[in-house]
Order: structure tokens, then sequence, then C-alpha cells
């Protein structure tokens, strides 16, 4: 039944894990975190004990319904020397139009199940939510570190809803990248470690523009592949992303305008073109100001 509305709503997979701590996963947490791969994202440091053990998040929980949500959109930008955008951010932001959707689901099971205290997550709070998708039979954390389905590679969101209803858990999916390396080739920046499994986030081009918040080190000029907002790279090469098709949430469509805009037009951004075409962006996590300097780390190339 909960599986059916969710299909519903416009998630794809679902998933069931059990709420419980998670031991081996704070081990590797705690390893990335005292290598400083986290660079200046000190909130990763916060919460610890929360994000290794839901119940914590949900006295009393029982369940973690994983789901993913597709957001592949084959399109690209029409000028091939524009700057590029992340295709995850094409549309209105995910966090409130999955969320809405996972409100449905969890207002849905009251109503036909009866009392069931949970809360709802999409990637904005302390939640692994790879781990949880893994553990729930919805992929595997590919040698990128993302979340890879066999059946639909790996363009879509994560979301979770834990709650203190007792369901059938699913199996594990086993890893399935083999000896196949393409994403750490490809990688920009090196951020992939040479054996995969790794990210080290602080030369990953999505955190260099969108997280950090000071000016990008001068070391990765040249470097950053034309991207100035996100990164799409070790999705784009992942050969399991061929089995990927196109999203049909309205609400994920581009503004005509952003794919239609040329390197030329990027230069010139106002402000106000800005606020139009990222009205409900995730762009505007970053600020005009913050897509600027982006931009003009791209042209500064000497």
């Amino acid at each position: 039944m909960i599986r059916a509305e969710a299909g519903r709503l416009g998630f794809e997979f679902v998933g069931f894990a059990r709420a419980e701590r998670l031991d081996e996963e704070a081990r590797r947490l705690e390893t990335w975190l005292h290598q400083g791969a986290h660079g200046s994202m000190t909130y990763m440091e916060n919460h610890f004990d929360m994000r290794v053990d839901p119940t914590l998040l949900v006295p009393g929980a029982k369940t973690i319904i994983c789901l993913t949500f597709n957001y592949f959109n084959p399109e690209k930008q029409r000028d091939a020397e524009a700057p590029k955008i992340s295709s995850y951010a094409y549309g209105e932001d995910y966090h409130f139009v999955v969320k809405d959707k996972l409100k449905a689901l969890l207002d849905f099971m009251r109503q036909e199940i009866g009392a069931v205290e949970g809360r709802c997550f999409v990637d904005s709070a302390p939640v692994l939510e790879r781990e949880w998708a893994q553990r729930a039979g919805l992929g595997w954390n590919g040698r990128n570190t993302l979340t890879i389905n066999p059946r639909r590679g790996s363009f879509f969101f994560l979301a979770e809803i834990i709650c203190d209803l007792p369901l059938l858990y699913d199996d594990p999916i086993r890893d399935h990248c083999g000896t196949c390396t393409r994403c750490i080739d490809a990688c920009p920046t090196q951020a992939i470690s040479p054996e995969g499994y790794f990210l080290d986030a602080s030369k990953c081009i999505s955190y260099l523009t969108i997280e950090l918040r000071d000016e990008i080190p001068a070391a990765f000029k040249g470097q950053t592949d034309n991207w100035m907002f996100g990164c799409d790279v070790c999705q784009d090469v992942c050969p399991w992303n061929r089995f990927s098709e196109r999203h049909s949430e309205p609400a994920f469509e581009p503004q005509p305008e952003l794919l239609q805009m040329s390197r030329q037009d990027w230069l010139e951004l106002t402000e106000e073109v800005f606020g139009r075409i990222f009205k409900k962006s995730a762009v505007k996590r970053v600020k005009y100001a913050g897509l600027k300097r982006n931009i003009g780390f791209l042209e500064d190339r000497d």
C-alpha cells in the first residue's frame, strides 16, 4: 500500500530498512572527517550520534522508508561554451518539491494505518541517506560514492521517512561497479580516490561551486571543466546511467531561458535575470554574488 501510494506521488523506487545504529558507517564517517575531506562543511561534524543512529532523530523508530525521485533530463544547454549548471538544479528546488510529496505520503499512512510517528527528510538533516538507500535495496554506493540503481543509474534524489511502523525489510543490493573506473578517470579535479568509494569533497567541483563560501583556490584554475554550479561528470560517464529515463515531474522543467543562454549572456548576467531564472531554484543557495564568483573564476584562467 505504501509502495503504491509512493508511486502515485511520483517516487520511482521504495525500500524499507531496519532503524538501527550504523556502527561500521560511523567508523567510516569518523575517518572521513578526521582526514578533513569535508573541507569547510563544518556542519558535517555536528550531531554525529544522530547521523549514525536514526532512533535519536525519531524516538521509537523501527523503519527507514527510503525512496528515489527521478530528475534525469537529457536536455543540455544550447551553447557548448556556456558555463554549465548541474541538471539537478534545472527546475525548482528539490528540497521543497520532494519534501511536499514525502509529507503527503506520511499523511496517507496515518489516514490508512492510524497513528504513525515519523519525520520526513530530503537532504536537509543529519541522515546518512546513501547508507540507508543501500540497506533498503535501492542501489549500491558506487566508486563515485553515489547511490547507483541497476535499473535507473544515479540521476535521482534520495528521500526518507523515519517512522515507528514495523515493516518487512528489504535486502541490500550488492556492488556492481566491478572493475570500472570511469568516474575516477574522468573526475576533473581528482576528487575521487584512486580506488574509489572515497570522495575528498574539498576537491569536488560541486563543493567548490556551491558549499565553499571563500574564494575558489587558484590551484583549481583550468580544472573545473566549465561548471558554474555543481557537476555531473561522474554521473555522465557512468555506464549504469544508460538506463536513465527522462523525469516526468513538471516542477523540474527548466525555465526555457536557462538552456538558451549563451556564454556571453552568462558573463553579462544581472541580478534581475538571476532572480527570474532561478526564482524557485536550488541555485539561489549560492546567491547572485556566488554565481558571479563562479563564472568569474571560469573566465580568469591566467
